[in-house]
């Protein structure tokens, strides 16, 4: 099983540095630019907001007003500021920012179990077990933030990937599969912090130098490794140290820089805005995802995970846990990440998707709760090149299957790497130069502006 690496052990190891020289623009050809869809490269960033558990399409962006009672529920869905497109009551303040987003309806794969689902979901490709709940393993397809990070580094003084939120679990089970970096290995961890920004002590204490190391202790600490470098090299079979020089060159400029510092400071915010998002902890981690799309970080995960309080897999009391509990700061929290991205001239940069594992059933359990459902379900998604205040895709008439373009998280996953300027259907290799597909799917040009 993969350790997940704490914030001070990645610094430690100066993780999430590119392997191999950072070269990325030898992949694509001027030639090869020629005949991609539209908007390759269009964004800088990525901040993936993963539900885990998932939200229920009927009870959120696709309800069923005129199917029978059993079906449609106990929401009513609301007019948005886009004509035509109806999303759930409960999210009020989403209903007006619609027009800066794309609704997909028609999500589908066929992996009903947490675990291996949100594998799928968090790296784009098939668990090898599905109906699973398999620990995170090291031949696991690394998550999306380590593969941005390989193929794709920032050159600036900040993390190339950052996970927001706790290391997932199912149940009393270990890490789930699909949130490190898998083959890849260590050097490409996201930058992980688990604290709740929302808490008044929150710091991200491991990017500053520790109050006993002093500048002059610290250069001479870093020239003493340049000096051990080319010794180890000349013993690096597997190239792991040439990569982990890279990881120490990234670590040493980190805490070097006020500016990786400053991104995760929320004091700089004004008490206003911190307002606007929800003093929760969805609310201040989309505002701390938004400082970090502003530093360039070039892919965020936001994880609404169990530290959350409620996690989106409401078995029991479906309707008043999302009335009460889930809905309202994701609402907050998401329509004001969009606006204020918007309002700073990033959303066009910035591409955002809001995605669980899967859906709920069409019918409510005996428990008044919801149970797995992956044939159909939906996504937002905004920004970085994708069209505004449409709708993808449609449900049949109960949310149970899909009724027009179908779209798999690998297609998903393709579009995104599209956006960011990386081909999907280039090859990454592991640590033992073993080829594997970045992605299975295809860019779905219908998301596409």
């Amino acid at each position: 099983m993969n350790k997940f690496i704490n914030r001070r052990d990645w610094i430690s190891a100066g993780a999430l540095s590119f392997f191999g020289g950072g070269l990325f623009s030898e992949l694509v050809s001027a030639e090869d630019l020629v005949d991609r869809p539209r908007n390759f490269g269009k964004a800088k960033s990525c901040v993936v907001v993963f539900l885990f558990g998932g939200q229920g399409q009927q009870d959120t962006y696709d309800l069923k007003p005129d199917a029978p009672a059993e079906i449609r529920g106990e929401f009513s869905p609301i007019a948005t500021n886009v004509v035509g497109t109806q999303i759930c009551e409960h999210l009020p303040r989403l209903s007006q920012v619609m027009d800066k987003v794309t609704i997909v309806r028609s999500m589908s794969h066929s992996d009903f179990e947490h675990g291996s689902a949100s594998y799928t979901a968090l790296t784009g490709h098939p668990h090898p077990l599905p109906g699973t709940n398999t620990p995170a393993r090291p031949e696991d397809f690394p998550t999306y933030g380590a593969a941005v990070a390989h193929l794709k580094p920032t050159r600036r003084p900040v993390p190339n990937a950052a996970v927001l939120g706790p290391v997932m679990h199912q149940g009393n089970r270990p890490p789930m599969a699909g949130q490190n970096a898998g083959f890849l290995g260590h050097a490409f961890e996201p930058f992980r912090v688990d604290q709740d920004p929302n808490d008044s002590n929150f710091s991200v204490s491991e990017l500053a130098l520790p109050a006993e190391v002093s500048g002059t202790r610290f250069d001479q600490r870093y020239n003493l490794l340049n000096k051990l470098d080319p010794r180890l090299q000349a013993v690096d079979r597997l190239g792991e140290i040439r990569g982990m020089n890279d990881l120490k060159q990234r670590a040493f400029g980190l805490l070097r820089s006020g500016r990786s510092r400053q991104a995760f400071d929320l004091s700089h915010e004004s008490a206003k805005l911190r307002d606007q998002y929800g003093r929760h902890r969805f609310g201040q981690t989309m505002l701390l995802a938004r400082r970090l799309v502003e530093a360039e970080v070039p892919l965020i995960t936001v994880n609404w995970a169990r530290s959350n309080r409620e996690e989106w897999d409401t078995h029991s009391k479906n309707y008043p846990t999302m009335k009460d509990k889930l809905l309202p700061p994701f609402d907050q929290g998401m329509s004001a990440f969009l606006t204020d991205l918007d309002d700073r001239g990033m959303l066009d940069s910035t591409l955002v998707i809001a995605l669980g594992e899967f859906g709920r059933t069409p019918k409510i359990n005996k428990d008044a709760g919801r149970d797995h459902w992956p044939d159909v379900y939906s996504v937002l998604v905004a920004g970085g090149g994708v069209r505004r205040g449409v709708v993808v895709g449609a449900s049949d008439p109960h949310a149970a299957f899909p009724a027009s373009d179908p779209i798999a998280p690998w297609d998903l996953s393709a579009t995104m790497f599209h956006l960011l300027g990386i081909p999907p259907e280039i090859h990454i290799h592991d640590r033992t130069g073993r080829p594997a597909s970045l992605s299975l799917g295809r860019v779905t040009t219908d998301l596409l502006s």
